[in-house]
């Protein structure tokens, strides 16, 4: 199914709900806010986001957890949206935001999350900011993460195993996931906050991040992959 607007808005929007009626109630909160935001498709379920992703190339999507294939039928659907569309931009919209969920959500490839109980402008708002390249996330879903990494990362690898960072980088690395500031990396480490900002500009290129958060959540990401066990011949995995 799709719907197409004709506002003239600059940023299209896919929006994926459990049925029709919550799709077509999103679509039209969102054109009446009246910035910028055209709904150009719609989908109920994970066959049905890629279809209308790859025929209407959206700028952002919103994905609701619950789709008319489960319950937490979105985390699987984001997955395998963004391992097929390398330049997806997703925002999970989550019942509730608690921790579990919040950490799973950006594990899962979401930029952005949003709890039904934030107000609906909270929504738009970061549907400009993830449109814009940037990462939506609250302060406390910010500790919420920090806390995820508060074990060390195993050291960041390509796919042949080969280290991507130095032992100093790596170092820095587990600092920023700490939640510390230069200041304190440079206190810790004994070097000048320059030098910190330096070694963090080499490993942001490295890794193709371009902030501390989206470190943190690369470091999430390599972490879970190190945990993973490998799928059985024929299958493949699954969230747990």
């Amino acid at each position: 199914m799709q719907k197409v607007s004709g506002n003239g808005a600059q940023i299209s929007v896919l929006v994926a709900e459990s049925c029709p009626m919550n799709c077509e109630l999103m679509s039209t909160a969102l054109e009446r806010y009246k910035q910028r935001l055209a709904v150009v498709a719609t989908a109920t379920d994970s066959n049905e986001i890629q279809a209308m992703y790859e025929q209407h190339q959206p700028d952002v999507c919103i994905i609701s957890a619950q789709l008319k294939d489960g319950a937490n039928a979105g985390f699987a659907a984001l997955r395998e949206l963004v391992t097929k569309f390398k330049g997806a931009r997703v925002i999970l919209l989550l019942d509730v935001a608690d921790r579990n969920t919040v950490v799973e959500a950006f594990r899962s490839g979401a930029q952005g999350v949003f709890s039904r109980e934030e107000p609906f402008d909270v929504l738009c708002k970061s549907v400009h900011r993830i449109h814009d390249g940037q990462v939506w996330v609250s302060n406390t879903q910010i500790r919420y993460l920090i806390d995820a990494l508060a074990a060390p990362p195993p050291p960041i690898t390509d796919a042949k195993g080969t280290p991507l960072l130095t032992k100093r980088e790596q170092t820095l690395v587990q600092l920023v996931t700490e939640g510390r500031s230069n200041r304190d990396i440079s206190r810790e480490l004994n070097l000048s906050e320059h030098t910190v900002r330096n070694y963090l500009f080499r490993i942001f290129n490295k890794l193709g991040t371009s902030s501390r958060l989206e470190l943190a959540l690369y470091a999430i990401n390599q972490r879970r992959a190190t945990q993973e066990p490998p799928a059985a011949e024929g299958q493949g995995t699954h969230a747990a």
